[in-house]
């Protein structure tokens, strides 16, 4: 164009009437195309210095620049969901009757700000400024009926979450661009962002709520670390119920510590204890064993040359009942010195093909989301194999060992979890087990609930089969005989499961109440009690 302007100027008064009066024409629409130029580039710089760019005015009915989807549990509550909210704005050199804006936002924002100091930033540099940030519907409608300069609304789509807390790992949390960052946010973000409909979960609101409940009392009760717990439908792989403490609040979450952002049961590995036994007696019935083991004294794990290499015992609490015990009864009775002389019984190269089969030695890349791998043995000499057989030598995530138990008990399917509703159908999944087995594996589960350290979780009117465990934390290399990892594992009804439920406890205290006791026992179980006892008239209804 400026090439242009300096021919015309050249030529503007070369000979012939008619050429220059043709020329100051010319010249003129130059002109004034280069003066329009400038004021649009002026334009441009005042926008970008006033953040206008960012601005969406509305008076209420204007259509949403961008949708995203609402997020509901399994019974239609809305977990998340986009609203139109908005942001009070000034602009003090737009302001026309400065008083009146002043008197006006004091009056809607009484709190906030007063007459005075509402001067004094429309007398200051400033030339732009947050009033408000997320205003009332009533606020914001007071400022738009007003309709005075230089003070307006900045209209904007928010994303809230309802339940707040409650779902704060399962749901997640979007970013300030509205894309989802964890959680079924991220997991789901293209239907989000594509569709109108409801993305429906799995999850069930009133579940949640419980574990929520009595994980927190739980947690404060025994001055836990962590608390966890996750309820799956044995047969279908739905998620009903999944929460990780400590959580954060996903419409604020720069007011929690980034850990608490970790969803513990996929992202965190323990040495998960006891409920190893599980997998240890199936691999011993798998293998045809049968025998009775002398379990009435530690037992020692001699190397090559014949010297002890470690020597496994019991907890001090522990009696068997008779000194010589089945592989049913190891398990029933949870003995690590009974389970060690299995473990180095089965043929070589019996454990590390039993958990591959149920995943234990990987990642797993769920529907939503990767695990953490489990840390197994490098090799598997006796000492490693006895360990590995009471859950110690090796450490899982919470999701794996949730997992590997419910194959184990289902009929022997490994089924893969879904955050997605699903209806009920015919069992379908990975054969990792026999039927025979899953049954006389539940047997067990159900003596242990009825007879021994599992009784606090039994619930009148439904058969639970469960396992405990409880762990001695390894903490920088070398296992702390005071700090423990407590769990419990359950499956209702026992003769058909529906449900699997796990609860785990990381670092809970004694208390006077357990008389400073903190196995298993004492938290996990009675808190997976309560857990039960309110969930069953909903789960069943």
């Amino acid at each position: 164009m400026f090439e242009v302007g300096k021919d015309i100027l050249k030529h503007e008064y070369s000979s012939g009437n008619a050429r220059t009066k043709m020329g100051r024409r010319l010249r003129g629409v130059y002109i004034f195309f280069v003066v329009c130029f400038f004021c649009f580039g002026i334009r441009t710089l005042y926008f970008a210095s006033e953040g206008t760019n960012r601005v969406r005015p509305s008076d209420g009915g204007a259509e949403w620049l961008v949708n995203r989807a609402d997020i509901i549990d399994r019974n239609g509550d809305i977990l998340a969901k986009n609203v139109m909210s908005g942001h009070i704005t000034l602009r003090p050199q737009q302001v026309k009757d400065r008083d009146a804006v002043a008197q006006l936002v004091h009056e809607v924002l009484p709190y906030e700000y007063s007459v005075s100091e509402v001067l004094s930033l429309l007398n200051s540099s400033r030339r732009f400024i947050y009033l408000k940030k997320y205003a009332s519907d009533s606020q914001r409608q007071k400022i738009l009926s007003a309709d005075m300069p230089g003070l307006g609304v900045e209209s904007i789509q928010a994303r809230k979450y309802p339940k707040r807390r409650l779902f704060a790992h399962a749901v997640g949390f979007v970013g300030n661009d509205g894309n989802g960052l964890e959680g079924a946010e991220r997991v789901y973000d293209d239907y989000l962002r594509d569709s109108r409909e409801p993305l429906q979960l799995s999850l069930d609101s009133r579940i949640q709520s419980v574990f929520y409940e009595q994980l927190s009392a739980a947690m404060q009760r025994y001055q836990a670390k962590n608390a966890m717990g996750m309820l799956m439908n044995s047969r279908t792989g739905e998620m009903i119920a999944m929460v990780s403490l400590p959580d954060f609040d996903p419409e604020n979450v720069s007011m929690d510590a980034m850990s608490n952002r970790l969803f513990k049961p996929m992202r965190a590995t323990f040495e998960m204890g006891s409920i190893f036994k599980v997998f240890n007696t199936a691999m011993a019935m798998e293998n045809g064993i049968h025998k009775e083991y002398y379990v009435k004294e530690p037992f020692k794990i001699r190397d090559k040359f014949g010297r002890v290499a470690a020597t496994i015992s019991d907890i001090r609490s522990f009696k068997p009942p008779r000194p010589n015990l089945s592989v049913e009864e190891i398990m029933l009775h949870s003995c690590n010195v009974g389970s060690a002389q299995i473990a180095l019984d089965l043929p070589d190269g019996t454990q590390p093909e039993f958990f591959h089969r149920i995943h234990l030695d990987e990642a797993l890349n769920l529907e939503f989301g990767k695990t953490e791998k489990p840390l197994t043995p490098r090799k598997w000499g006796p000492t490693e194999r006895a360990t590995v057989s009471f859950g110690h030598g090796i450490s899982v995530t919470p999701m794996h060992l949730f997992l590997a138990v419910n194959s184990m008990t289902n009929g022997g399917m490994y089924i893969y979890p879904t955050l997605q509703k699903k209806s009920f159908g015919p069992l379908r999944g990975e054969r990792v087990l026999s039927d025979d087995i899953s049954a006389r594996l539940r047997g067990i589960m159900f003596r242990i609930a009825e007879e021994t350290s599992a009784k606090q979780a039994r619930i009148s009117g439904i058969q639970i089969g469960g396992k405990t465990a409880t762990a001695e934390k390894r903490i920088n290399g070398k296992i702390d005989k005071f700090k423990n990892l407590t769990a419990f594992v359950g499956i209702f009804p026992v003769a058909a499961p529906q449900y699997t439920i796990l609860v785990v406890l990381d670092e809970p205290k004694g208390t006077q109440e357990t008389f400073g006791l903190r196995t298993a026992a004492w938290n996990a179980v009675p808190t997976t009690g309560k857990i039960l006892d309110s969930i069953l008239p909903l789960l069943f209804e």
